[in-house]
């Protein structure tokens, strides 16, 4: 198959929520796997699109794009000759071909590689590559963190990207605050962006892993903006991503986030 039919057989999927059910034993149980406390009201069959399709969708929008490279699901080289370097810079020469520019584009990455192959390859780009921090360290133990903040901020990298629990932690008196990972980042001249403010479902039982370091103080839906407000004005994110969209954004609005 082709790479022409291989998009042709993708553009007939349904869009759905991503969610899935890995101990199914049918397709069924499978595909139903909404958590409770969402909803499926808009998974009916949306549009899939190409990643092409879609930066033509967000300059008509009028707005800045966040695009993922996502880790290839087959060993590379694929085929032998295309390479991971290969893939990174294909995501970038379809935002090239689309005269998107640079400053709307917040390329990111769970792949450090990916990250310093813009900075590298492509510096305008570079610039503003997101690490999607997920390594397994302690963020109250800087001795966990390789490389270390200073590091990564010499290598190139502006933008780091751990999930929130990194960046928060209780102090002596149960208050939330920034953690050493933090206080850390900002001091190396790191922006912040994390993720992800409502992933984690009802409040009402600590949160979940998302609230995990400051669960004993959470037990309402309206903690979630205790916190938000300690990324916004004490951490000083530059963004959260988020699946309330219009919610954060008003807020961001009135906080005077970027």
């Amino acid at each position: 198959m082709n790479n022409i039919d291989q998009l042709q057989e993708f553009k007939s999927l349904c869009g759905k929520m991503d969610a899935a059910n890995r101990s199914a034993t049918t397709v069924e149980e499978y595909m139903d796997a909404t958590a409770s406390w969402r909803t499926d009201l808009y998974a009916t069959c949306g549009t899939v699109l190409s990643h092409a399709e879609s930066i033509e969708l967000f300059k008509d929008l009028g707005v800045k794009m966040t695009p993922e490279l996502k880790s290839p699901s087959v060993a590379m080289p694929y085929q032998g000759d295309y390479t991971q370097e290969d893939y990174a810079q294909q995501m970038i020469d379809e935002y090239k071909a689309a005269r998107v520019k640079h400053k709307d584009v917040f390329a990111q990455s769970f792949n450090l590689d990916d990250v310093l192959y813009w900075i590298n390859n492509e510096p305008k780009f570079g610039k503003q590559a997101v690490f999607l921090d997920s390594r397994n360290l302690n963020p109250g133990d800087p001795g966990t963190w390789s490389p270390t903040m200073e590091e990564l901020a010499a290598e190139g990298v502006n933008i780091i990207a751990p999930p929130m629990q990194r960046l928060i932690t209780l102090d002596g008196n149960k208050k939330i605050v920034p953690s050493a990972y933090a206080e850390a980042a900002r001091a190396a001249g790191l922006d912040i962006i994390t993720w992800t403010f409502e992933r984690s479902g009802l409040l009402k039982d600590g949160g979940g892993s998302y609230y995990q370091p400051v669960s004993e103080v959470i037990d309402n839906d309206g903690d979630a903006y205790v916190v938000l407000d300690v990324l916004a004005q004490d951490v000083g994110i530059l963004g959260i991503f988020s699946d309330w969209p219009a919610t954060v954004t008003y807020y961001a609005n009135c906080m005077g986030l970027k």
